[in-house]
């Protein structure tokens, strides 16, 4: 079961860290990604960590604003989100799958294990 939390209001230029948490599982064999939703839109991929190797994933529109990490020994992967702007507004959820292929870290149908969202609101 995984446990998403952090989400909050913050003004355009602010930050905010989102933190997903397993119970009854490890991540130590799984890719664990983040995905975001706004109304009228489809669900979009944020980023992923692959357990096993460490590698890191983003969407182009976050890249070098947001950063992916884990702490193993939370077993916790947690979205550290900087200059955020008002786009970045959405339910932000977090998913995971064992060990996925590079081409399908982007697709949230190959997750298969989801939390419930955590809204994040940027105002301008």
């Amino acid at each position: 079961q995984l446990q998403a939390s952090g989400g909050g209001l913050v003004q355009a230029g602010g930050s905010l860290r989102l933190s997903c948490a397993a119970s009854g599982r490890t991540f130590s064999t799984y890719t664990v990604g983040w995905f975001r939703r706004t109304p009228g839109k489809e669900r979009e991929f944020v980023a992923a960590f692959r357990w096993t190797d460490l590698s890191t994933y983003y969407a182009t529109s976050v890249k070098g604003r947001f950063t992916i990490s884990r702490d193993s020994a939370k077993n916790t992967v947690f979205l550290q989100m900087n200059n955020l702007k008002p786009e970045d507004t959405a339910v932000y959820h977090c998913a995971a799958a064992p060990n996925l292929i590079v081409s399908s870290i982007h697709s949230a149908l190959r997750y298969n294990n989801w939390g419930q969202g955590t809204l994040v609101t940027v105002s301008s």
